[in-house]
C-alpha cells in the first residue's frame, strides 16, 4: 500500500503542487467517466431501439424472406452491442450484470468426440503434500472441419490436498465466446459461409439441421456479432498498414440499407481501398458508409498523402492538391470509346481503341518488372504512344459537333489527360483502377443473396470481416484456415503483436 504523505510536514509550495496534481488526476477521471457514460448511453439507446424492433410486429413492412434476413442482422447487432457495453463497463471498473445463459440441448451423441484433458502443471500442494485427483468438470464444444462436425470434450481434473483441503484445476482455455459451445473452427465456418459464400444464417440453420444439429439462427447471429467486435482491432491494424503505402486504389459500390422500423431501403455505399497489384503488401479494406458523400472517403484516408488511383467521382476530388495526387483510370477512358464503337461502329472510336491497346501491350510486357525498369520502358515505348494519342484527340475534337457521342468520348479523356497519363512518370502506379474493381466484386455477388444491410452497424461488421477474408485470399490463404487460427489465437494475443495475425503476415500456429 502506498504511504500517504503527512500534510502537516509539507511546505506551502508542496501543498499547492499536490493539490494541482490531485486536480489534474480528478479532471482526467471525470473526462474518462463522461466519455464512458456517453458511450454507455449511446449503446443502451441503440440496444433499446433494436430490441423494440425485434419484439414488435413488422408483418406489414417486410416479406417472409426479408424478415428472416433482418432478424439475423438485428440479433447480430444486439450481441455486438452487449459485448461493447461489457467491455466499456469493465474498462471503467464497473460490474456488469451476468447474462442469463440459455438452456442448451445436449450435442448429438453420435458425433465423434475428441477428448482434451486439462490438468495442472504441478500437482504438489503448497503445504508440501501430493494432491489427489477427486473428480473433474466436463464441457463440450461443437467443432467443425470442412464437411464434418465433431465434439471437443474438455475434461478439467479436480485435484485436492487431504492435509489442507486445497483444491486446484487447470484454467479454462481462453475463447472468443466464453461459456459458448462453438470452437474457433465452427465460428470460422459460420463467418466464411456468411461473408465469403454469402449464405444467410437462416440457410446455415437449415444446413446444420440436416446434420442433426438444432442451432437457431438467433444463436448463429449472436456468434457473428461477438466475432465482429473481437476481430475489429485486426481490421484497424490492417487499415493502418495499408495507409502506410504511397499508392492506393479506391472505388465504391451501392448497397441497400434498411433502418429498423422503416419500410424502405435507401442507398448506402461500400468504399474499397487497396494496395496496387505491384505492391508486396496484398490488402483490401472495405468501409461501409450511409451515403456516397466524399467525406467518408476523406475520413478513411485521414492525413494520408500519396497517389490515389480512382474514377472521376467528385467525392475524391476534395483531397486532390492537399497531399493527394489524382491518378486517372485508362480503363474508364477506353470504355467510352468502346461504348461508342458498339453503338455505331465508329471508325474514330476504333482508332482510339487501337492506340489504347498499344498502351496496354506495354503494361503486359512490364507487369513482372521492378518499378524502375517498368518506368524506363514506359518512357521509351508508352510515352510516345500517349503523346500521339493526345494530339490525335485534339485534332479530331475540332471536327466533331458539341454534344455528339463522339465529342463526349473525346472530352472525357481530354479533360482528364494529366490524371490519365501520370502513371507514365512512376513505375509503382498502375494504368487503371481495374484491380480494386475486382476487389469489390464480392459485394456485387453478396447483394443478390442477402439483399440489404439491416443497419449501419451490420454493414460495418460485414465490411470488417470481408476485409480480412478478401485480404486472406489475396495472400493465397484459405479463408477458413486463416480465420480458424486467428480466432483461436486472438484471445491470448498481445496487443503489441496483433500485426502477426494480419493476412499478409500470418503463419499458421504450429500444430503439436
Amino acid at each position: 500500500m502506498t504511504q500517504q504523505p503527512d500534510l502537516n510536514q509539507l511546505s506551502a509550495d508542496q501543498l499547492r503542487a499536490l493539490a494541482a496534481e490531485l486536480m489534474v488526476s480528478l479532471a482526467a477521471k471525470d473526462r474518462a467517466l463522461v466519455h464512458s457514460n456517453a458511450l454507455n448511453d449511446k449503446l443502451t439507446h441503440e440496444l433499446a431501439i433494436l430490441k423494440r424492433h425485434k419484439y414488435t410486429r413488422r408483418s406489414e413492412q417486410l416479406n417472409a424472406l426479408q424478415g428472416l434476413l433482418l432478424d439475423e442482422l438485428v440479433d447480430s447487432d444486439l450481441a455486438a452491442i452487449e459485448v461493447e457495453l461489457e467491455q466499456a463497463m469493465l474498462a471503467t471498473g464497473q460490474t456488469t450484470k451476468p447474462k442469463q445463459q440459455p438452456k442448451r440441448s445436449p450435442l448429438p451423441p453420435e458425433l465423434p468426440r475428441t477428448l482434451i484433458h486439462h490438468e495442472p502443471d504441478n500437482t504438489q500442494c503448497r503445504c508440501g503434500c501430493q494432491l489427489k485427483r477427486i473428480g473433474e468438470d466436463i464441457s463440450e464444444k461443437l467443432d467443425y472441419d470442412p464437411g464434418e462436425f465433431s465434439v471437443e470434450r474438455h475434461i478439467r481434473g479436480k485435484w485436492a490436498c487431504d492435509n489442507c483441503e486445497t483444491l486446484i484445476q487447470a484454467p479454462v482455455p481462453a475463447q472468443i465466446i466464453d461459456k459458448g459451445i462453438p470452437t474457433s473452427g465452427l465460428l470460422a465456418q459460420v463467418l466464411v459461409a456468411k461473408y465469403a459464400d454469402h449464405l444467410p444464417l437462416y440457410r446455415q440453420e437449415r444446413i446444420f439441421g440436416r446434420a442433426g444439429l438444432e442451432i437457431p439462427r438467433s444463436t448463429l447471429a449472436e456468434w457473428v456479432g461477438a466475432c465482429g467486435i473481437q476481430l475489429q482491432p485486426l481490421v484497424d491494424a490492417l487499415r493502418r498498414e495499408l495507409l502506410a503505402h504511397p499508392v492506393l486504389h479506391a472505388d465504391e459500390t451501392p448497397v441497400s440499407m434498411l433502418a429498423p422500423g422503416k419500410k424502405k431501403t435507401h442507398k448506402a455505399y461500400v468504399w474499397a481501398f487497396c494496395s496496387t497489384g505491384f505492391n508486396d503488401l496484398k490488402a483490401t479494406v472495405y468501409e461501409f458508409a450511409p451515403s456516397r458523400a466524399g467525406e467518408h472517403a476523406r475520413a478513411f484516408l485521414g492525413d494520408w498523402q500519396g497517389k490515389l488511383v480512382c474514377d472521376d467521382y467528385a467525392g475524391y476530388k476534395a483531397g486532390f492538391g492537399m497531399g493527394i495526387v489524382e491518378i486517372g483510370c485508362m480503363a474508364h477512358a477506353r470504355r467510352t470509346f468502346y461504348d461508342l464503337h458498339q453503338a455505331n461502329q465508329s471508325t474514330l472510336a476504333a482508332q482510339a481503341l487501337e492506340y489504347i491497346k498499344h498502351l496496354y501491350e506495354v503494361e503486359r510486357q512490364t507487369k513482372d518488372l521492378p518499378p524502375d525498369k517498368r518506368q524506363a520502358i514506359r518512357a521509351a515505348k508508352a510515352r510516345p504512344i500517349a503523346d500521339a494519342l493526345h494530339q490525335w484527340m485534339l485534332a479530331h475534337r475540332t471536327k466533331v459537333p458539341d454534344g455528339s457521342g463522339t465529342a463526349r468520348a473525346l472530352d472525357y479523356s481530354l479533360k482528364r489527360w494529366d490524371a490519365l497519363t501520370r502513371y507514365l512518370d512512376d513505375g509503382r502506379v498502375p494504368i487503371d483502377n481495374n484491380w480494386v474493381e475486382n476487389q469489390i466484386r464480392p459485394w456485387a455477388l453478396g447483394r443478390s443473396n442477402w439483399l440489404f444491410a439491416g443497419s449501419l452497424r451490420s454493414g460495418q461488421r460485414a465490411a470488417a470481416i470481408m476485409s480480412l477474408i478478401q485480404s486472406a485470399k489475396l495472400n493465397g490463404h484459405d479463408p477458413y484456415a486463416y480465420l480458424k487460427d486467428v480466432l483461436t489465437r486472438l484471445p491470448t494475443q498481445k496487443n503489441n503483436a496483433i500485426e502477426e495475425l494480419l493476412p499478409h503476415n500470418w503463419k499458421p500456429a504450429i500444430q503439436v
